[in-house]
C-alpha cells in the first residue's frame, strides 16, 4: 500500500498537478477503484487535497518538506545572502541543490512583477537546462559528467543544449571560471548566471540570478553572485560571518 501511495505522490513531480482520479489511474497504472481509494487516505493525512474532481498536493507535505534538517538548515543559512543579492540586483534569486540529474529549488525571491520561469519551491529541473544545475554539475564530480553525458540531454526551450560536446565545453568552462551561465534554456527570453556554494571542498547548493534577456549584464552581475556564493561557502565552512557583503 505504501508503494503504491508513493506512486500516486510521485505523478505530482515535476509540474505539481492537479489531476483527475482518471489521470492518476493512468500515470500510476493502478486500477481507479485502487486509486480512489488511496488518494481518499492521502486526503484524510493531509498529503492531498481535493478541488471539485482534481486532487492536488497537500500543505502537511509541504510542512513536512520544509522540516528536512540539511534543506532547512541551508536555506535558512543562505537566505541572509539571498536577501542581499537581491537587494543588489532587484531580480530574480534562486538557491538549488542537486538530487541525483535534477536540481531541486530550496529558495526563489522575486519582486512584484516575477519572471514567468519553470522553477518553483520545492520543484526540479534537469541540471543540464539551468544555470544553477550547471553549476551543480560541473563540481560533482567526473562520473556523473560522464554518466549524464552518455544519455539524451533534456530540453525545455529550442535553446536548451542537446549535444554533449558542446554541454562539456561548458562545462570546463565554468571550473575555470566558477560561472555558470544559462541563454534561455530554461524559459524564452529569460538568462542566467550561477555560482556553486561549496562545504569543505563539495559543492552543496548553487546560487543564481536570473534576468530578462534584454537586460542581461554578466558583468556586472557575477561579481554580485559570485560574492554571495563565497560569502555563504565561508559560513558553512565554519569561517565566515552570517552576512553577505553586497549591500
Amino acid at each position: 500500500m505504501l508503494e503504491k501511495a508513493a506512486l500516486i505522490l510521485d505523478c505530482f513531480s515535476p509540474s505539481g498537478g492537479p489531476y483527475r482520479l482518471s489521470e492518476l489511474s493512468e500515470r500510476t497504472g493502478l486500477p481507479k477503484p485502487t486509486v480512489h481509494r488511496l488518494a481518499a487516505d492521502l486526503v484524510g493525512l493531509g498529503w492531498l487535497e481535493r478541488s471539485g474532481p482534481r486532487y492536488l498536493l497537500g500543505a502537511k507535505l509541504f510542512e513536512l518538506g520544509s522540516l528536512v534538517p540539511h534543506r532547512r538548515d541551508l536555506r535558512e543559512t543562505a537566505l541572509p545572502f539571498l536577501q542581499d543579492l537581491f537587494e543588489a540586483t532587484r531580480e530574480t534569486i534562486h538557491l538549488g541543490v542537486r538530487e541525483g540529474m535534477e536540481v531541486v529549488y530550496l529558495e526563489r525571491i522575486h519582486g512584484h512583477e516575477a519572471l514567468r520561469l519553470p522553477s518553483r519551491i520545492g520543484g526540479s529541473l534537469p541540471l543540464t537546462c539551468t544555470a544553477v544545475g550547471k553549476a551543480l554539475l560541473a563540481f560533482s564530480g567526473a562520473e556523473l559528467t560522464e554518466e549524464v553525458l552518455s544519455r539524451p540531454l533534456s530540453s525545455l526551450t529550442p535553446y536548451s543544449i542537446t549535444d554533449p560536446a558542446r554541454l562539456r565545453t561548458a562545462l570546463e568552462k565554468i571550473q575555470v571560471s566558477g560561472l555558470a551561465y544559462e541563454e534561455q534554456e530554461a524559459a524564452s527570453g529569460v538568462s542566467c548566471i550561477a555560482a556553486p556554494v561549496f562545504a569543505g571542498d563539495t559543492a552543496v547548493a548553487a546560487l543564481s540570478v536570473a534576468v530578462p534577456r534584454t537586460r542581461f549584464r554578466p558583468a556586472q552581475l557575477a561579481p554580485a553572485v559570485r560574492t554571495a556564493a563565497l560569502g555563504l561557502s565561508r559560513v558553512l565552512r565554519g569561517g565566515g560571518a552570517p552576512r553577505s557583503p553586497l549591500s
